[in-house]
């Protein structure tokens, strides 16, 4: 275990030594914030554990705690408005993250849509993000509201590429978008990560010979999805055990985003803010793994990764 501040300043040496030169130049944007572009994008990741429970929290934890290294962190309506301002550069260090932690004998992508509710289904009124989020059905959860969160995960655990959209989103238009903006490097989609040369393993939310055709010949993406249980090519049941426990990675790292790094718990009031939160929790994902790496750890051991 290492202690959080130890964490802490192995992830700005990372974000400064690996993720600094793949950021856009800095445009003016009036007077010079006290934080610095690096400051911000460590304070932003680190942010995202589950113990500190909130935004609020984890500035309360900085204010007490953090002075001595982050001198000049600024009041909190700022501290949030420097974190929206850097998604472009908390975007490129999860890719920068997610490049570096790929590794070339990956033999697969598990791609897997999850829930990120941001607000209870039976409250009343539009709430804070009316005509983005909406109600979808998550079978753990039941009907909830907020985004439906699509990952492409590697073998190891590693986080290589990800999009939102509506809950009420399906899987298949969702791969579309995803493994069209792989194809062509999409800008105005930033986290779907690079076109992977290897199969993606999928469930049965993404089923479908005519999906499977167009996303092989256009965007050169093999999809690999078990046939429904009534289909004239069914699977043995060693196929789709098989299929499942190669699977189970992507399942881990759901797990761990949902319960390790709060992604059951926000409450966005706007879709910049959510999306910057949300590149941050993937970024911390990915720095756990490295970490790890480098301590001669399981890559998906986290929970007792810093002692608190």
């Amino acid at each position: 275990m290492i202690d959080f501040e130890t964490f802490l300043t192995a992830l700005y040496v990372f974000v400064e030594d690996f993720c600094k030169s793949r950021w856009a130049p800095e445009r003016s944007r009036g007077a010079p914030a006290g934080l610095t572009r690096s400051e911000v994008v460590t304070l932003a990741i680190a942010g995202q554990w589950e113990c500190f429970g909130s935004e609020r929290g984890f500035y309360r934890y900085a204010q007490r705690h953090l002075r001595g290294a982050f001198p000049r962190l600024p009041d909190r309506s700022q501290f949030n408005r420097l974190i929206r301002l850097a998604q472009d550069d908390i975007a490129a260090s999860f890719r920068c993250l997610a490049e570096v932690l790929r590794e070339p004998a990956d033999l697969f992508e598990a791609l897997d849509g999850t829930a990120a509710p941001t607000r209870d289904a039976k409250r009343r009124g539009l709430g804070w993000l009316p005509g983005l989020a909406d109600i979808g059905w998550s079978n753990r959860l039941g009907w909830f509201e907020g985004f439906h969160l699509l990952l492409a995960v590697g073998p190891a655990g590693v986080v290589t590429g990800f999009g939102f959209a509506p809950a009420s989103a399906k899987d298949q238009p969702m791969a579309e978008t995803f493994f069209a903006a792989r194809h062509r490097a999409d800008a105005r989609l930033p986290t779907v990560g690079l076109s992977a040369d290897v199969p993606y393993v999928t469930d049965k939310g993404f089923e479908g010979e005519d999906w499977h055709a167009h996303w092989r010949e256009d965007y050169g993406a093999e999809v690999i999805t078990p046939p429904k249980r009534n289909s004239r090519k069914p699977w043995s049941r060693a196929w789709r055990r098989w299929l499942a426990g190669i699977r189970q990675v992507v399942e881990t790292v759901n797990g761990s985003l949902h319960h390790m790094f709060r992604l059951d718990r926000e409450q966005p009031h706007e879709l910049g803010g959510f999306a910057a939160r949300i590149t941050a929790k993937m970024a911390l994902h990915n720095f756990c793994i490295w970490l790890n790496r480098k301590l001669g750890r399981p890559s998906l051991a986290f929970v007792e990764l810093i002692s608190w």
